[in-house]
């Protein structure tokens, strides 16, 4: 009976760790839908991308002040004709941690605007299209960080 106690306790506990506390959200970040852009073949036009921290955590900006933090990354796919030119990140915002309040780190919270130069190539072909990626993030609060995470993007994009 003790050997059974023990196995539905590691069994439980292991079950809580794959899945989270009923406390953890499930996203720390979400975003908008992307407007719709549109791009003449051989140019390039610029969308704006916009997500939100939820409030009490933050996110390590695009460029964190160390190599030991993961920085936050939005990628996207190229498809076919259509790619995303070089992203132009937000200035984070310098942060102490409660038990480090001398090393500031670099982080977003509340809302971030991401601006995405969609390019198509000369030859594209008139049309609608899906540019698809993802921002790759690691959240934390003041007292620790979570596994990095990812949120799916999509840009759609009217080539005339």
């Amino acid at each position: 009976m003790r050997a059974f106690a023990i196995t539905s306790v590691l069994l439980y506990v292991a079950a809580v760790a794959q899945i989270g506390s009923p406390h953890t959200p499930k996203s720390y970040v979400s975003t908008e839908p992307a407007p719709t852009v549109s791009v003449a073949p051989g140019k390039a036009a610029q969308v704006e991308v916009h997500f939100r921290v939820n409030q009490g955590y933050h996110v390590n900006s695009h460029t964190p002040n160390s190599e030991l933090l993961i920085p936050t990354n939005l990628e996207f796919r190229p498809l076919g004709k259509i790619k995303a030119g070089n992203i132009v990140y937000p200035t984070g915002e310098q942060f102490a941690l409660d038990y480090a309040p001398k090393e500031k780190i670099n982080v977003y919270t509340g809302d971030i605007t991401t601006k995405v130069p969609v390019i198509a190539a000369k030859d594209a072909v008139a049309g609608s299209y899906s540019l698809k990626g993802e921002l790759q993030y690691q959240a934390c609060n003041n007292s620790s960080c979570f596994p990095p995470r990812s949120l799916p993007v999509e840009i759609t994009v009217v080539v005339k």
